[in-house]
């Protein structure tokens, strides 16, 4: 019979449910999307010609958009070699030209979400690689959810890996991902898509 009592965070990895680990969390939350999750994406979604990425990290989602013929923007508030650092997005002001796509830092998510709808232009889009769990949470729907419902989500069916500091990993997750597309000024129902 199999042993289930493990450590005090075993249950809580299994299911996905919070960010407890055995490893320790990169100290600015540098978890970079893998380029697969980016192609998925542009296999449903048609972004505007123009981008800003805010957190670009070292460009894993920047590389992978100008392959693909898009103008990208990308800043970061650190200095990881590509792009323009020194940026903090939570502090900007000047109106984004175009789309808004980012992998946020995951304890920013709210304020990058609603600092990005803040600065797109009415109709345009904002594009957020967010963990599934991110749908819930009373301050959540109350902040965002409510008054901005985002216009589709769309979950990954297998399960794709952030990579800590950038580096690849193989390893399988216990996180399930999903792209979150909100339409500045759409009200209506959330759809929901697997990819």
């Amino acid at each position: 019979m199999k042993d289930w009592t493990g450590d005090n965070n075993s249950v809580f990895k299994i299911i996905g449910a919070s960010n407890h680990s055995s490893k320790e969390r990169e100290e600015h939350d540098f978890y970079a999307t893998s380029p697969e999750a980016v192609e998925m994406l542009l296999e449903h979604e048609t972004l505007d010609h123009y981008l800003w990425e805010p957190a670009c990290g070292e460009g894993h989602i920047s590389q992978c958009l100008l392959k693909h013929g898009y103008i990208v923007r990308s800043t970061d508030l650190i200095d990881r070699g590509y792009g323009t650092s020194g940026i903090d997005f939570l502090k900007e002001d000047v109106k984004a030209q175009g789309d808004i796509i980012t992998n946020p830092p995951y304890r920013y998510a709210t304020e990058f979400i609603l600092k990005a709808l803040e600065l797109v232009e009415e109709g345009h889009h904002v594009y957020m690689f967010l963990k599934l769990t991110a749908l819930e949470g009373q301050k959540r729907y109350k902040n965002i959810y409510s008054k901005y419902p985002p216009k589709t989500v769309y979950v990954f069916s297998k399960r794709v890996n952030c990579w800590k500091n950038g580096e690849p990993d193989d390893e399988g997750s216990a996180v399930a991902y999903a792209w979150y597309v909100w339409e500045k000024g759409y009200t209506g129902p959330t759809t929901l898509k697997w990819i």
